[in-house]
């Protein structure tokens, strides 16, 4: 590659750019460009030779927007008819491409009364978000009720399977721990007035009622919530969902529907397996530490509980079920086109439905106390 300048009498600035221009040769030094332009007189115009040139790439295109850049800082006219066609094509396409919006950094920090503005409309449309798609989901329920949903029969027993057998293993080890846990806390208080036997009824009554639905659901959330997300989310990021549009098929029926079926059916029986672990794990503790006969735990297990005991955790259960579900498959339909956006509905849905947990727990909670339960 080679340039030369070269100044016309009209004072016009000729740029003569000969040979082979490859990007493997590197760019030439735009410096003595920058001297020809700051000379005095400075050049009308620049203008341009190409008759020598051989073969060009885009390293050429790239000196010529430097030259351009330099040339538009000291406001002198460019004239581009000496270039190939091709070159000026390209430079007019460069050109034309807009700046991306919010591509700088702003400087100073946005006020407060506009974050907060910011926060009320984005809680405003993720509330409507929810909404709707809760309406969409009764919907679907509705139809399947009717007989008319449609959803493949073998998805919902695969994902029947995920998430009641498979999660044994994890809600066992969490139940016996709570067992144990609560077992201990209630030992060291109770041994202190000669009551030990009645941590039977606090461990039983704390699992039946409470521990044994909350913890099974927020390990549900963590292990098949966000599972669910991630599924939903990759096949939002893959079109598949958009697939299922095109041909017809409602996602929340053929998605949705059977993954809140599976859990709002396995939860409740999880549930009832934990509280029954949970009273194991408590025995555990009170046999080997309170000198407590595995006869007598059992009694006083069953002099404290109930149907009505149990009743009041499976109906946790059961709404719990629904709310993990929901949040699961809500942050999985909201999910981004990218990489990342799955694993930002993955974090969302676990968040949203251990928020949803406590708060409807707290809720039900107050309406068993109003009801007497």
């Amino acid at each position: 590659m080679n340039i030369r300048f070269d100044r016309e009498p009209d004072n016009t600035l000729v740029v003569r750019i000969g040979g082979d221009w490859s990007i493997a040769d590197g760019l030439p030094s735009t410096d003595e460009l920058k001297r020809q332009i700051g000379s005095k007189p400075a050049p009308g115009r620049v203008a341009f030779d190409t008759s020598e040139l051989a073969c060009w790439d885009s390293s050429l295109l790239a000196f010529l927007v430097k030259l351009t850049d330099c040339c538009m800082q000291e406001s002198i006219l460019i004239a581009k008819q000496g270039l190939p066609e091709g070159v000026v094509k390209l430079l007019d396409l460069a050109a034309a491409v807009p700046e991306k919006k919010d591509a700088r950094k702003h400087g100073g920090s946005t006020p407060f009364l506009s974050r907060v503005g910011e926060a009320a409309l984005n809680a405003g449309q993720s509330t409507g978000e929810m909404l709707a798609f809760i309406g969409e989901a009764f919907v679907a329920l509705i139809k399947l009720i009717r007989g008319r949903a449609r959803f493949r029969r073998s998805d919902l027993f695969l994902l029947i399977q995920e998430c009641g057998a498979q999660a044994l293993p994890i809600v066992t080890l969490i139940s016996v721990l709570v067992g144990l846990i609560l077992a201990f806390v209630g030992a060291v208080e109770l041994r202190l007035f000669g009551a030990q036997i009645y941590v039977a009824d606090l461990v039983g009554i704390g699992m039946a009622r409470e521990m044994g639905a909350m913890m099974t659901a927020i390990v549900m959330a963590g292990r098949t919530g966000a599972a669910f997300a991630a599924q939903l989310g990759t096949m939002e990021v893959n079109e598949e969902i958009d697939a299922l549009k095109t041909l017809g098929i409602s996602p929340m029926e053929f998605l949705v529907l059977p993954r809140m079926l599976a859990l709002v059916l396995m939860l409740p029986l999880l549930c009832l397996y934990a509280d029954l672990m949970g009273i194991l794990g408590g025995g555990i503790m009170g046999v080997d530490l309170l000198d407590i006969s595995p006869t007598q735990y059992f009694n006083e297990t069953i002099l404290a509980l109930n149907l009505t005991q149990f009743a009041v955790g499976l109906i946790k259960a059961g709404v719990f079920g629904v709310l993990v579900a929901l949040s699961g498959c809500l942050r999985g339909m909201q999910c981004g086109r990218s990489a990342s956006a799955v694993g930002e509905a993955a974090t969302s849905a676990v968040v949203t439905a251990i928020v949803s947990i406590i708060v409807s727990d707290a809720i039900l909670t107050v309406i068993y106390d109003r009801i007497g339960m």
